[in-house]
């Protein structure tokens, strides 16, 4: 199994998770965001990416207004920097463009490890690596037919109900 936690292991991977690497390193961003257990999640580290995916990451915040501090003094001179904040999910967000590509960066006070973001990629993970590649290619023609990652597994495994809860229920 692959250990998440240390981006180390898109050194191993194709392309875009190279390239991903690069530019998580080379501009700090994880370090930058040290403080708040930062994770890379959704389908790059998996390796079910479309041209569209961006760099999810996740974050634990105590502080919300401390956590938009931190975010706009290191990314606001990003192109399309934008911060919003979300009372359903009492979550912070922002999002930019750091060269090719798109970041979203979100924090909320679950620690990262529990967050659904990241349960929901542990367990897609291991789906495919039970699955064939025919599995892997079929979610990525799913997403690129504009289906969310969550909903082109439930699909595909005939789960019923709301697919990110359905999901959950595989852990």
């Amino acid at each position: 199994m692959i250990n998440f936690l240390d981006i180390s292991y898109l050194l191993s991977g194709n392309e875009k998770q190279k390239r991903a690497y690069e530019i998580l390193t080379e501009h700090k961003i994880l370090k930058k965001l040290k403080s708040s257990c930062p994770i890379l999640v959704g389908t790059i580290p998996i390796n079910i990416d479309i041209e569209s995916s961006d760099l999810d990451i996740i974050c634990q915040v105590q502080n919300k207004p401390a956590f938009v501090k931190l975010l706009t003094s290191h990314f606001q001179t990003k192109k399309g920097f934008t911060i919003t904040e979300s009372a359903v999910f009492q979550s912070v967000k922002a999002n930019f463009f750091i060269d090719d590509f798109e970041f979203e960066i979100f924090g909320q006070s679950t620690p990262t490890v529990q967050q659904n973001a990241y349960r929901h990629m542990l367990i897609e993970h291991q789906i495919l690596l039970e699955k064939d590649e025919s599995f892997r290619q079929e979610i990525i023609r799913l997403k690129q037919q504009g289906i969310k990652t969550e909903p082109a597994f439930a699909q595909l495994l005939h789960l019923s109900g709301d697919p990110y809860d359905a999901l959950l229920k595989l852990e």
